[in-house]
């Protein structure tokens, strides 16, 4: 008992003096700031280039979509396919058919036009038509 009692009061001291010593100041961000990595005025915009990959890829994403009925993220991968292949003729189709799901008429119109003038030849473009003919001409969309 004698021996552990000087070694209590040791490191009873050496705990008081550790918490005496002032702390060391940190630099302080205002806490409104993002960090670096999150501002969005440091990040590279993304640059569209001619990437038919890209595009099919985004094209079987949006199908993916599709099947499941979720229209809206369906026609944002058509679009963005298009953004990398302005030629996808069948990315035009199916965000023609997606907007007409959403009720869009003008906009699925404008895709069915599209698709037309890339690929008038195609064995759907007479089917295209047709749907061309009975979409109203209103511009409403369903909510």
């Amino acid at each position: 008992m004698a021996r552990i009692l000087p070694l209590l009061l040791f490191s009873a001291a050496l705990a008081c003096a550790q918490q005496a010593e002032p702390p060391k100041e940190k630099a302080q961000q205002p806490p409104f700031a993002e960090p670096e990595e999150e501002d969005a005025s440091a990040k590279p915009k993304k640059e569209y280039v001619f990437n038919p990959l890209q595009a099919e890829t985004e094209i079987k994403t949006g199908k993916f979509y599709m099947k499941r009925g979720k229209w809206k993220a369906a026609t944002m991968r058509f679009e963005e396919a298009l953004l990398w292949n302005g030629q996808a003729a069948e990315a035009y189709l199916l965000l023609g058919e997606a907007r007409e799901k959403m009720g869009e008429t003008a906009a699925a119109k404008s895709a069915y036009e599209k698709y037309l003038q890339v690929a008038p030849d195609t064995k759907e473009a007479p089917e295209v038509k047709k749907r061309l003919a009975k979409l109203p001409q209103g511009t409403q969309a369903r909510k």
